[in-house]
């Protein structure tokens, strides 16, 4: 299906640093967390990519990602064991030499206690020169933001409260309105006219998504665009296309923001 297109939206990737989550030992919660969170800012997640604890693998996934989307978010990979090895690699990344933040070092002080800021947990206070820190208010330690790439922590908890403020500080743009309308129809029977209307309207994002419910094959059609107009109009000649091949439509969830179609 051809590119969806839509200068009203941000970009972003998102980067999920660790060897536990690809070996199966830990399930990723954070995508759709992190996607629902972008999505109602206006912040498309484009691409996401699981990759293990391996500098060259790291230095090369930042550096494209950080050149092909307005943002990078990643989540892994900063605490104090010897594989957390995501600030140094950020910063080659980027050719920036990693120091020690004073403001990251006195956050890590105030809530371990000198006496028990042992160099893996002072090690938490190194970041790329020049970056910005991401409040921690669970675990003390700092994520940062170097460039256009936010470095986080992995587990869920920590994560989201740094997320909450990273999105509270960063442009965003109009946000994702979504209708979905389910029908009995195989892929297949829709598929050019599904291709023919993404051509027609390249704002909004059409997506086809078979489904197997109590024994029964059917299909949810799911359309996402920042403007409600060309929204409604796409999800009305959708809900024609299936009543063309003799089904009835029926909606999940149409008019989410604010309006109402003649679906059922």
């Amino acid at each position: 299906m051809p590119q969806y297109e839509n200068p009203d939206l941000y970009k972003a990737a998102l980067v999920i640093i660790g060897n536990e989550i690809l070996s199966g030992r830990t399930t990723d919660a954070n995508t759709p967390w992190i996607a629902e969170r972008l999505t109602e800012r206006g912040i498309l997640l484009a691409e996401v990519r699981v990759i293990p604890d391996i500098e060259a693998k790291i230095i090369n996934t930042v550096q494209q990602l950080s050149a092909d989307y307005d943002y990078v978010f990643t989540t892994g990979g900063i605490g104090p064991t010897h594989d957390d090895i995501t600030a140094e690699s950020v910063a080659k990344a980027f050719g920036l030499p990693l120091e020690r933040d004073d403001e990251a070092f006195a956050v890590l002080e105030e809530y371990y206690g000198l006496e028990n800021l042992t160099p893996p947990r002072a090690k938490m206070s190194m970041v790329p020169k020049g970056s910005t820190l991401i409040p921690n208010p669970v675990s003390g330690a700092p994520g940062f933001i170097t460039k256009n790439v936010h470095v986080m922590a992995g587990v869920p908890r920590i994560m989201q409260a740094m997320m909450d403020h990273v999105l509270d500080q960063i442009q965003a743009g109009k946000p994702l309105l979504s209708n979905t309308v389910t029908c009995s129809l195989p892929e297949s029977k829709v598929a050019e006219e599904l291709t023919a209307l993404q051509n027609k309207y390249p704002d909004v994002d059409i997506g086809s998504y078979p489904h197997y419910r109590g024994g029964v094959l059917g299909l949810s059609l799911v359309m996402r665009a920042t403007n409600s107009d060309s929204l409604d109009t796409v999800t009305q000649d959708i809900i024609a296309m299936i009543r063309a091949h003799g089904d009835e439509p029926r909606a999940l969830s149409v008019g989410s923001h604010g309006r109402n179609l003649d679906v059922v």
